[in-house]
């Protein structure tokens, strides 16, 4: 199994040398006296140390040992639970809630670089304290007062975990099928009744509660997703004062039997007339869960990130020490039989790509992160708003594209492993099974793209987009005179002007097709995804351009950055023009052939 490290040096790259961390949120008043570089790499190390001699550790047994289901009763792998009490111990579980319930009140984007450790170094762990997060976020912003003292203050001790509940079978994505019920009770409270599958955590023996927060109807709400109300079920019934009252009636009747992430829970769920209370207004639960979802949606894209990260440490440690075949330049260890694969370019291309991939995945998920926090905390609308109009269209990229690069990286880690890849003890196989996953749960790439094309850049008409575009265009005005630079100008400066054509075109042909739409949608969204990394590499290697002037005694860490921002402009960004002829050859090869002319 791979040894996980944490690669607190690249974190700290982007935390405070790309995003400027501390001077940034000094101009947040929310976090003016709370955040400064000490205090994020004092939790950068803490987290760094839980993960590389707690987790880490776990990681394989728990995927070969599984959970365990006994009447209901779900029972973790060895040394799971444990783990979870150190982590309430390091005060994990309350680092971004809101003071007045507990909460330290520290940035989303230090939770989501602690979060990427965790996934790196456990994936199946992260996701029971992980899920408990985003049921933090929906009763924060929409409950009552008495639900947040009543559920809130327990999630974020710690000592009740969350989860969200909104999958059927015969549902999926479609949320506006559900079928679960809410009939009202005489005290005030709701009696919900249905199936629920896919629950990921859904019942542990980590913690005493678990809090339930679920899709259900009303008695004569509308159809389809204007009819969807949210709900608080706990697994526990629980007094006014928060006290446990006996098992309510939710119970696990199966754990699915997954591909990957086995050391978590997969719960279906029954709700046989359970006690659970709504939250938020009637009918409009979707919109409440979208806190939820959107939460889980980066906080899935960082897993993406994850498993490159993971599967290149372990790829880059194998080419180091496996030898095979001599160098085609001429023998580069000559007093050994043979090379070490590092030397060979189809190794290293594979290696640099999961490099690429990670670090510029590391750099979107941490600048998401930044701009959550602005728009939670700015006390200027101008900049809340761009930095909400960001997020709304960058979600959907984050979440599909670096999911999506994580498979592709596992995937080069199992290969350059070889043979030796394929067998368990390795533990590469097992990173492509756990991050196979990450593509599909919290909407798969294929809606992510829709909803990248569709909602955010058709419907705002291209509004959204031009929130990128000019970020874009500023920072080439403000390297245009840099000539080291310039290369990286002059093809953001190509790409913003395609984007932006290809756009129009497919605004075009919807008009008349409908269909262009859904068939240009996932190769938009790799396109986009592919200009954004550009523009964040472009950054960085710009960072690193100014320390190696400036003067400094990590130039190797810098030089490399450089190296990999090249290698990501050269040998990457080419796919662009492959997705664009794509998109330019519209939707009648996809939609020709007669559904009944399908032939097996």
């Amino acid at each position: 199994m791979p040894l996980y490290k944490a690669p607190q040096r690249d974190m700290q790259f982007v935390l405070h040398e790309l995003l400027q961390t501390e001077q940034n949120y000094q101009k947040l008043s929310k976090y003016q006296d709370v955040v400064s570089r000490e205090l994020v790499d004092q939790y950068l190390e803490a987290a760094a140390d839980f993960c590389e001699n707690e987790l880490a550790p776990m990681n394989q047994n728990g995927d070969q040992e599984g959970c365990h289901l006994n009447q209901g009763v779900v029972t973790t792998p060895k040394g799971f639970k444990e783990a979870y009490d150190k982590y309430v111990e390091l005060g994990f579980t309350s680092l971004t809630a809101d003071p007045e319930y507990g909460g330290q009140g520290l940035p989303t984007l230090l939770r989501i670089a602690i979060s990427e450790m965790l996934c790196g170094s456990n994936w199946a762990w992260a996701m029971y304290p992980g899920l408990s997060h985003g049921a933090m976020r929906t009763i924060e912003h929409h409950g009552t007062e008495q639900q947040k003292q009543l559920f809130l203050t327990k999630l974020i001790t710690g000592v009740w975990t969350g989860t969200m509940c909104l999958t059927e079978s015969h549902a999926g994505s479609d949320l506006g099928l559900i079928r679960t019920k809410a009939l009202p009770n005489p005290d005030g409270s709701y009696a919900i009744t249905g199936e629920k599958i896919f629950i990921s955590a859904g019942e542990h023996d980590l913690s005493e509660n678990i809090i339930h927060i679920v899709l259900a109807r009303l008695p004569d709400a509308p159809a389809g997703t204007k009819g969807i109300s949210l709900f608080i079920v706990p697994k526990m019934n629980v007094d006014d004062q928060g006290n446990l009252q006996g098992r309510n009636n939710v119970i696990c009747s199966a754990i699915e039997h997954k591909m990957g992430i086995h050391g978590n829970a997969t719960c279906v769920l029954n709700f046989d007339a359970a006690k659970g209370y709504l939250i938020g207004p009637e009918n409009r639960g979707l919109n409440c869960m979208f806190t939820f979802m959107n939460t889980a949606r980066i906080g899935t894209a960082v897993q993406g990130l994850a498993a490159s990260e993971i599967s290149f440490q372990g790829a880059l440690a194998y080419a180091k020490d496996r030898l095979a075949m001599r160098s085609l330049a001429g023998a580069k260890c000559p007093d050994q039989n043979a090379d070490p694969i590092i030397v060979h370019p189809a190794v290293r291309s594979m290696l640099m790509t999961q490099k690429a991939f990670s670090e510029g995945g590391r750099a979107l998920a941490y600048f998401l992160a930044q701009h959550v926090d602005i728009v939670e905390s700015s006390n200027d609308p101008e900049q809340c708003e761009k930095s909400d109009h960001l997020l709304a269209l960058l979600t959907p990229i984050a979440k599909a594209f670096l999911t999506e690069s994580g498979n592709e990286s596992a995937k080069h880690g199992m290969q350059i492993f070889g043979g030796h890849g394929f067998i368990v003890e390795h533990g590469m196989e097992q990173i492509v099974r756990d991050a196979r996953i990450s593509t599909l749960y919290e909407g798969t790439t294929e809606i992510q793209s829709l909803d990248l094309l569709a909602r955010k850049v058709l419907k705002s008409e291209g509004k959204l987009l031009k929130n990128m575009t000019d970020l874009i265009e500023q920072w080439i005005i403000e390297h245009q005179s840099n000539t080291t630079l310039s290369v990286y100008g002059e093809k953001l400066t190509e790409l913003k002007q395609q984007w932006l054509s290809l756009t129009r075109d497919i605004a075009q042909k919807a008009k008349q097709n409908p269909e262009e739409i859904g068939a240009a949608s996932v190769d938009y969204l790799y396109f986009s995804s592919y200009v954004v990394f550009a523009y964040l590499w472009a950054r960085m290697a710009q960072v690193a351009q100014e320390q190696l002037l400036t003067g400094t005694t990590e130039e190797k860490f810098y030089q490399a950055k450089l190296t990999t921002a090249k290698f990501f402009f050269q040998k990457l960004l080419h796919r662009t023009q492959a997705h664009a002829a794509a998109i330019a050859s519209g939707a009648e090869a996809v939609m020709e052939l007669d559904a009944a002319a399908f032939a097996f």
